[in-house]
């Protein structure tokens, strides 16, 4: 292969961890590990990535401490709310979605998530989807349950019909998953979308995670060559 992926789905693992080893507080870390998701949106533009599609907080993330699930919860708010943000989505026609149970989501976080995928959604040249409150099981089993509402015939029901009830529906499914942190798994993350989708590993935590490691995946990944089972 030559091109880069077309669509790239990142895990951005280690931020707590590497907010521990740096002596900070768990917050620190996930305020570094947004700085640099911020620019691995310019690194992926600037190799011709057209989708990058981020995990953010896991429908099993609700198990975690209440302080840290209302620090998320602010988190998402202020970064897309934040005014240079927001300018740089228009000047950059970078489109925003969001893809999980939004409903379970507080009401004014579902509201900026509104207004932001709509001011957004005519831009065209890059497209970052985040993952909130997303499970892959979920995702199937809300594609059945709206199937099953329409009473679609059993003979109708097919792979490219299920993928149209998909939070994704519209997007290709990814290329390329990179995940950081050094854990080798997909964590319920976009199973559907990732049965054919080439995997890469990186021990680097993710606030570490330079230019020059994403880099070193693309060049991975142009080296492989895809068969899709053929």
């Amino acid at each position: 292969m030559t091109k880069a992926p077309y669509h790239i789905v990142l895990f951005p693992d280690g931020n707590r961890r590497w907010a521990r080893k740096n002596g900070l507080s768990i917050f620190d870390g996930y305020w570094q590990g947004y700085r640099n998701l911020k620019r691995l949106c310019g690194w992926c533009q600037k190799s011709g990535v057209k989708i990058l599609t981020a995990f953010g907080f896991s429908s099993e993330n609700w198990q975690r401490p209440k302080e840290q699930i209302n620090f998320l919860m602010e988190f998402f708010k202020k970064t897309l709310t934040d005014q240079e943000n927001r300018e740089n989505f228009q000047k950059e026609k970078l489109r925003v979605r969001i893809i999980g149970q939004k409903e379970k989501l507080p009401k004014s976080l579902q509201e900026i998530i509104f207004q932001v995928e709509d001011k957004t959604k005519n831009n065209k040249r890059f497209c970052l989807n985040l993952g909130v409150s997303y499970g892959g099981k979920w995702d199937i089993v809300q594609a059945v349950k709206e199937i099953a509402k329409k009473r679609i015939p059993l003979e109708k029901i097919s792979e490219k019909l299920i993928a149209q009830y998909l939070s994704t529906a519209g997007l290709p499914d990814p290329d390329l998953i990179i995940r950081a942190g050094g854990e080798k798994r997909l964590s319920n993350f976009l199973l559907w979308q990732a049965a054919y989708s080439e995997l890469y590993f990186s021990d680097k935590l993710w606030p570490d995670f330079s230019e020059k490691d994403f880099k070193m995946a693309i060049r991975d990944y142009r080296e492989r060559q895809r068969r899709f089972g053929k």
